[in-house]
């Protein structure tokens, strides 16, 4: 994977590729960068943050999210209205909103090609053909659609004698029952189906004569319905996007409506409730690694939105909670809030080392949780921007209570000690490293990236580990490649992040689930226990008891610590003064469309 190259010490020596340099024309372009490569482009095929938002301004969905709701409100996108839903939750029926075309692309020969419902048929089974090899496949397995399952467990089965996976085929959950009405039959109730299929992003609609003439590069070619379309891509470099011109008329005023209380949201609706979306032209999103760069860039009015302040650079962004008095005389406004995310270590479950459900396994991970100190990490190494985090449920999700406090957030080096010794990782030679129960030398291995923020948070773990006797070495690889190691299960520790997809946290008992290990389960964590209440949770209406259940799911997540979930951020996105009309969006990812740019002259 290239790193982008800069030239120079100062904002003004930083070069950025000629494509984006500022247009002085009418053309209105945003511009910011990621601090990750992306992947590509396949709804069907994406998993990482990166690759999504760009995936979220170019596909769309059955239904999406109320921009402006809070708290997170679904509405209907590429269905002219809300479903038909049975008593029991289990059938499902769409009107698909008629008019609705796909961007321009030569595999339609010239035609207008418009979305119908048996789009989304295609679509769907995409994700469960085994040759597309979905990571959204598991979930869309648990959601149960009648017959879809068993279909393709039929063309696995006879995989070795040709079977493939007839698109053809019909499925009795999955049926276009007209050319613009969709019904979706599932196997048992499913009362939170649709913030499953809100992630556009993973489930927006594609057509399949793009699909089969761009088989073997799916994730380069996207072609969907959404208000952009891929312009230029150069891998880990720059990414660009223009206006779809065969977009169809979305207003401001249509489709958003903030709570009556909402200041801010009104004040956004009042302001842009007759603009036509997108109001912007073209957006620019380049690659940028290390964090002095994207800071420096941002300050030389180089991009127009610094997403997500650097934490070693905060105290440079804003004076307390507020922005610091010399970017607030430039017009520089800062948007600050506590994320949905968590910041965790997982372990592989697998790895002979540190996987396992035996007590002496059970110890060894709890022990590291509690040498690591989450606090100094958020005080020093992340400038305060932050609050640790107590289990796997996240803020702005619903069962969080922020006034839970469990193992996850202690940092106790006398107990992590003690375990350590109770169950046989001992010095036995002396030489201030314990060793395996069974003598031989004991080594933890962890994925990390080479930039210089990840070292600084390594040189901490890696100290807190060393006060326990425990040794731990880095393995150094550009991000997308540990994903794919972490994936295949070649791994043995990771530290990520992760970001909430939707308000239920149904989608986060998903990293415990046996049958996503390979997609969303990362620690390829197996325990009868947890898959059943995952089950069983899945089908409840939400209540007293459901949340009951995630309660007894959050200690037996403590108790065999396949994560270590270290924090929640604080994340702070500063917008340079032509940039109008940004909220940062709690669980989706597209907002382009929402925001504009004011050109001077």
């Amino acid at each position: 994977m290239k790193r982008r190259t800069f030239i120079g010490s100062s904002a003004t020596a930083l070069a950025l590729p000629a494509s984006a340099v500022p247009d002085k024309g009418s053309t209105k372009t945003l511009r910011y960068a990621f601090r990750v490569a992306e992947t590509g482009f396949d709804p069907a095929k994406a998993i990482d943050l990166y690759s999504r938002t760009i995936i979220s301004h170019i596909f769309e969905g059955l239904v999406g999210y109320d921009h402006l709701a809070r708290p997170a409100r679904i509405k209907p996108m590429l269905a002219e209205a809300m479903p038909e839903v049975s008593e029991d939750f289990r059938v499902w029926t769409f009107r698909i909103r008629r008019g609705v075309f796909f961007a321009d692309d030569p595999a339609f020969k010239g035609a207008r090609r418009e979305v119908v419902a048996e789009d989304f048929v295609y679509s769907f089974k995409r994700v469960a053909d085994p040759a597309t090899i979905s990571p959204s496949w598991d979930e869309l397995e648990s959601l149960g659609l009648k017959g879809l399952k068993e279909y393709r467990d039929a063309v696995r089965t006879d995989r070795g004698k040709g079977a493939v996976f007839d698109y053809g085929h019909p499925i009795e959950g999955l049926r276009a029952l007209d050319r613009y009405t969709l019904r979706i039959e599932l196997n048992e109730t499913r009362p939170r189906f649709l913030q499953i299929i809100a992630q556009s992003d993973l489930y927006g609609v594609v057509a399949r004569e793009v699909i089969e003439a761009h088989a073997d590069a799916t994730s380069d070619h996207p072609v969907g319905t959404g208000p952009f379309r891929l312009k230029e891509w150069r891998r880990s470099s720059l990414i660009v996007l223009e206006r779809n011109p065969g977009y169809r008329e979305r207003y401001y005023r249509d489709e958003l409506q903030p709570a009556p209380d909402d200041a801010e949201g009104q004040a956004l609706l009042a302001r842009y409730k007759d603009r036509r979306l997108p109001m912007i032209d073209r957006v620019e999103v380049s690659i940028i690694e290390e964090s002095q760069p994207r800071w420096l860039s941002f300050l030389d009015g180089q991009f127009d939105l610094l997403y997500q302040t650097p934490e070693e650079l905060i105290t440079q962004a804003l004076s307390g909670s507020e922005i610091a008095p010399g970017l607030a005389r430039k017009g520089v406004r800062a948007y600050r809030v506590l994320a949905p995310d968590e910041l965790y270590h997982t372990f592989n479950m697998e790895d002979p080392v540190v996987g396992g459900y035996t007590p002496e396994k059970v110890a060894l991970r709890r022990a590291f949780g509690l040498a690591l100190d989450c606090r100094r990490e958020i005080r020093e190494a992340r400038q305060g921007q932050g609050i640790p985090a107590q289990s796997f449920l996240m803020p702005h999700v619903t069962g969080y209570n922020p006034h839970f406090k469990s193992e996850m957030s202690e940092h106790d080096p006398a107990r992590a000690r003690a375990l350590l010794d109770l169950y046989g990782y001992r010095d036995r030679d002396g030489d201030g490293w314990r060793e395996l129960p069974d003598g031989r030398p004991l080594v933890l291995e962890s994925l990390t990236t080479p930039d210089q923020i990840q070292r600084r948070y390594d040189e901490l773990w890696q100290k807190n580990l060393a006060e326990v006797g425990l040794r731990i070495r880095f393995k150094t690889q550009q991000w997308p490649d540990n994903l794919k190691s972490m994936r295949a299960g070649n791994f043995q520790i990771w530290s990520l992040g992760g970001s909430g997809s939707m308000a239920d946290p149904q989608d986060l008992l998903a990293a415990y689930d046996t049958g996503r290990i390979g997609s969303y389960n990362y620690a390829r964590f197996s325990l009868p226990a947890m898959d059943a209440i995952f089950e069983r949770t899945a089908l409840m209406p939400d209540g007293p008891e459901r949340e009951a259940l995630f309660r007894e799911s959050e200690r037996l997540a403590i108790a065999y610590m396949p994560y270590k979930y270290r924090l929640h951020r604080f994340v702070t996105d500063l917008a340079q003064p032509a940039l109008k009309g940004y909220r940062r969006p709690p669980f989706w990812q597209n907002w382009w469309e929402y925001v504009d740019l004011e050109t001077t002259a």
